[in-house]
C-alpha cells in the first residue's frame, strides 16, 4: 500500500495528504495552491520555486524536514548552475514528497501575485493577465500519423496543460511550421484567455507560437487624450512597467477641441478616416519608442488596452463620431470592445489582442471608466469627487451607494493650448511660479531643472509655460493683487512688469528668449475653463443632494500636477478640506494598465459602468448658473485664510474687500 504524507502550503494554509513521490507542483494544482509554471513541469522556467521549512510547526500540526523530499536531481542541478537556486529552495515540478512537509510559496512564484506601483500603477493589484504562456513538446510528424502540425500542437496543449477547446488566430498559422521546426518540436504557445478559467480550463485563442522555451511577454496600455497620448509598456508576468512615453495628439491639426474635430468630419468627406489614421500613426510611433526604451521586440507585445473620451474612442476604433456632435450624443457602442491588432492597423503582431474599456455615456468615455476603476469610489463609503482634467473634463461623484458622472467642456487651456506662451509639459516649460507680495518679482521653476530661478543652480532656459504653471501664475498674480477678483490684470505702480497691451495689461513672467507673458486673454481662457469645470462638479452635487464632498481626486496629465491649494484658491473644484484633495496621477491610464494585467478587472469595470447615472450638462439649466457664479477669482477665499502662512494670502482686510467686490455671487 502506497504511503501518504501530509503536505501544507503557506501562506495559503492549504493542506492535504498525497502519495509519496507526488511532485509538489502536482499537489499544489490538486489543492488549488497558487504556484506558477510556464514550462509545464520540465524544470526550465524556475517559476515553481518553493522554500522548504524545517522544524516543528504546532500551528499546522506538522514536523517538516528537507529530507522529506527526494534528493536534488540532474534537472535541478542544471537549473541551479544556469540560473541559481537559493539554499532551502526547490523546484516544485521535480521535488517529490517523501514525508510530512511544510513549504512556503514566495510571492515571485505565485501566479496571482500582488504588486504595488507608486507612479504608473498606484494600486495593489493581483497579476492575472489575459495572455498566458505554455511550453510544450509536440510530437514530430510521422507517416503513420497524418495529423497536421496544428492538430498535434493542440493535442500537446491538452495533454500537457489540460487546455481544451482552443482556437487559433489565423495570423499564427503561416509561421507555425517554421516555429515548430526551429524549436525542434519544442515551442511556447501564448494563449489569450479573456475570461477567468473554470476548473476545466477551456476556450481561449492561441495568439503566438515561438520556438523553444520563452517566459516573457509584454503588453501596452494607452490613454488616448484629446491633446496628449500616453502609453506604458508592462511585463505581463511581473506587472512591472518597463517604459512610458507620450506625445501630442496629431489630431490637433484638425482642431484643438473635440467639437472642432467633429466639425471637420462633418465638412470633409473622408475626414473621419484622416483623424483615425492620425491617432493610429501616433500610437504606432509611441509603441516604437516604448519597445526601444525597454529593449524588447514588437512581436513580443501580445496585448494592448486603451481608454479615451468618446470621440477619441470612436476615432481610434474607426467609428464615425458625427452622432456625438449633437443631442442625444448617441454612441456606436458603450460596451467594451475587443479586436486584433491587424483589425486596427496597429504595428504589432497581427494576432495581438486589443481591449478598449467601455464608455459610460455620450460625453463620458472609456477614460472616465479607467479613472473609476483606478480610484474605486464604488468601493468607498466617503463621497468622492474624481475629476479627469483635460480638454473635456470628465467628472464622477459618488461612493459605494451611488455614482453620478458628467462631462464639462473646459477646452485645451489647462494643457497649455490657447495660452499666449503655452506649451505642453516638456523640458523648458515653466511648471511652478511664486510672486513676491511686496516687490511683485517672480520666481519660476521649469521642467528639467530642480532649482528655482533665484537659486545658483538654475540653468534651464524657459521656453513657455504648461498647464500647472499657468494655474500657479494666475493664482499668484491674484494673491499678489495684480489680478482683480473679476479676473482683470490691474495696472500697478509697484512694478515695471505690468505693461499696457493695447486696451488691457499683461505681466512679464520671464524676460529672455523668448519673453513669457501672462496676458489678459490668458486669464480669460483659464477663467472660462475653471468655471466650466467647477460648474460640472456643482451640478453633480446638486443631483446627489449634497453641498460638500469628503475627498477630491484630480487626475490626468494636468490634474495630477496641479498644486491642490491653487486649485482650491482659483475655484477649479468645489471647496473641500485641503488635506482631502490629492492627485490621482494618470488614473485613466492606470485603469487601462489594470485591465491589461488582470482580466477580472475587465468584468469589474464593465459591471460598474452600467450602474453610473449620467448627468448631461448641455441640457441642465443650472449648469449656466453655476458657470456664471464660478467665473470670478477666487471661489470663497475666506475658506483658505488659515493657509495664509503657507501661501502668503493677502491680509484679511484685502480678502474682505475682495468678497465685497463680489457681492451677489454665490459659492
Amino acid at each position: 500500500m502506497t504511503r501518504e504524507s501530509l503536505l501544507v502550503f503557506t501562506p495559503s494554509g492549504r493542506r492535504g495528504r498525497f502519495p509519496d513521490e507526488t511532485t509538489l507542483l502536482d499537489a499544489a494544482r490538486q489543492l488549488g495552491v497558487d504556484l506558477d509554471s510556464v514550462c509545464g513541469g520540465r524544470g526550465i522556467c524556475g517559476r515553481c520555486r518553493v522554500e522548504v521549512m524545517e522544524g516543528d510547526f504546532p500551528k499546522h500540526g506538522i514536523h517538516s524536514e528537507a529530507a522529506h523530499l527526494s534528493p536534488i536531481g540532474p534537472v535541478e542541478l542544471d537549473f541551479a548552475q544556469r540560473r541559481g537556486l537559493a539554499d532551502g529552495h526547490r523546484l516544485g515540478c521535480t521535488a517529490r514528497l517523501r514525508g510530512d512537509l511544510l513549504v512556503d510559496v514566495p510571492a515571485e512564484s505565485q501566479v496571482h501575485r500582488q504588486v504595488v506601483r507608486k507612479e504608473a500603477l498606484p494600486l495593489e493589484l493581483e497579476i492575472d493577465p489575459v495572455i498566458t504562456q505554455h511550453y510544450v513538446e509536440v510530437a514530430a510528424p510521422d507517416l503513420a500519423d497524418p495529423s497536421s502540425d496544428l492538430r498535434r500542437l493542440l493535442a500537446a496543449l491538452e495533454q500537457q496543460w489540460d487546455l481544451t477547446g482552443l482556437d487559433v488566430d489565423p495570423a499564427v498559422l503561416p509561421g507555425l511550421q517554421a516555429a515548430l521546426r526551429a524549436g525542434d518540436w519544442k515551442v511556447t504557445a501564448a494563449v489569450s484567455n479573456p475570461h477567468p478559467p473554470v476548473l476545466a480550463r477551456s476556450g481561449g485563442v492561441i495568439v503566438s507560437v515561438r520556438p523553444g522555451f520563452q517566459d516573457y511577454a509584454y503588453g501596452v496600455a494607452f490613454d488616448i487624450g484629446s491633446t496628449t497620448v500616453a502609453g506604458h509598456l508592462a511585463d505581463l508576468h511581473t506587472g512591472e512597467v518597463l517604459a512610458s512615453a507620450g506625445a501630442m495628439n496629431p489630431q490637433i491639426r484638425f482642431g484643438e477641441d473635440l467639437m472642432s474635430r467633429v466639425s471637420y468630419v462633418m465638412m470633409n468627406p473622408g475626414g473621419a478616416a484622416d483623424l483615425t489614421a492620425a491617432v493610429r500613426d501616433c500610437i504606432n510611433g509611441l509603441i516604437g519608442e516604448l519597445v526601444e526604451a525597454a529593449g524588447v521586440e514588437r512581436d513580443d507585445v501580445l496585448a494592448m488596452t486603451a481608454v479615451g473620451n468618446p470621440i477619441m474612442h470612436h476615432l481610434f476604433l474607426g467609428f464615425d463620431p458625427i452622432e456625438l456632435g449633437g443631442a442625444p450624443f448617441a454612441l456606436v457602442t458603450d460596451l467594451a470592445v475587443e479586436r486584433r491588432a491587424a483589425d486596427l492597423a496597429l504595428d504589432l503582431l497581427p494576432s495581438a489582442r486589443i481591449y478598449v474599456l467601455p464608455c459610460i455615456a455620450g460625453h463620458v468615455g472609456a477614460d472616465a471608466a479607467g479613472m473609476v476603476l483606478a480610484e474605486g469610489p464604488y468601493r468607498r463609503d466617503e463621497l468622492t469627487l474624481a475629476v479627469d482634467v483635460g480638454t473635456n473634463a470628465e467628472i464622477v461623484l459618488g461612493n459605494r451607494h451611488r455614482l453620478l458622472a458628467a462631462s464639462s467642456p473646459t477646452g485645451p487651456a489647462f494643457e497649455g493650448a490657447q495660452i499666449s506662451s503655452g506649451q505642453r509639459a516638456a523640458p523648458g516649460a515653466i511648471e511652478r511660479v511664486r510672486i513676491d507680495r511686496t516687490t511683485l518679482e517672480p520666481r519660476i521653476r521649469a521642467i528639467g531643472d530642480r532649482h528655482w530661478s533665484d537659486e545658483p543652480g538654475f540653468s534651464m532656459v524657459p521656453t513657455g509655460i504648461c498647464g500647472s504653471g499657468i494655474i500657479e501664475a494666475i493664482a499668484e498674480l491674484f494673491l499678489a493683487g495684480i489680478i482683480s477678483p473679476d479676473g482683470v490684470i490691474i495696472e500697478s505702480d509697484r512694478t515695471a512688469r505690468v505693461r499696457r497691451d493695447d486696451r488691457t495689461f499683461s505681466y512679464l513672467l520671464w524676460e529672455g528668449e523668448p519673453d513669457i507673458w501672462i496676458t489678459q486673454n490668458d486669464v480669460r481662457a483659464i477663467q472660462l475653463a475653471k468655471a466650466a469645470l467647477h460648474a460640472g462638479c456643482k451640478l453633480l452635487m446638486d443631483h446627489m443632494g449634497t453641498t460638500t464632498v469628503d475627498r477630491i481626486r484630480l487626475a490626468g496629465a494636468f490634474g495630477s500636477h496641479i498644486d491642490p491649494l491653487y486649485a482650491l484658491v482659483l475655484g477649479l473644484v468645489p471647496d473641500c478640506d485641503l488635506e482631502a484633495v490629492g492627485a490621482a496621477g494618470n488614473a485613466a491610464g492606470t485603469g487601462a494598465l489594470m485591465t491589461l494585467l488582470n482580466r477580472d478587472k475587465r468584468a469589474e469595470i464593465e459591471q460598474v459602468v452600467r450602474t453610473i447615472e449620467k448627468v448631461e450638462t448641455a441640457v441642465e439649466p443650472r449648469f449656466q448658473e453655476h458657470f456664471v457664479n464660478a467665473m470670478a477669482f477666487p471661489h470663497r477665499i475666506d475658506d483658505y485664510r488659515h493657509l495664509a502662512a503657507e501661501v502668503e494670502l493677502p491680509a484679511r482686510a484685502e480678502m474682505t474687500g475682495a468678497r465685497r467686490g463680489r457681492r451677489g455671487r454665490t459659492g
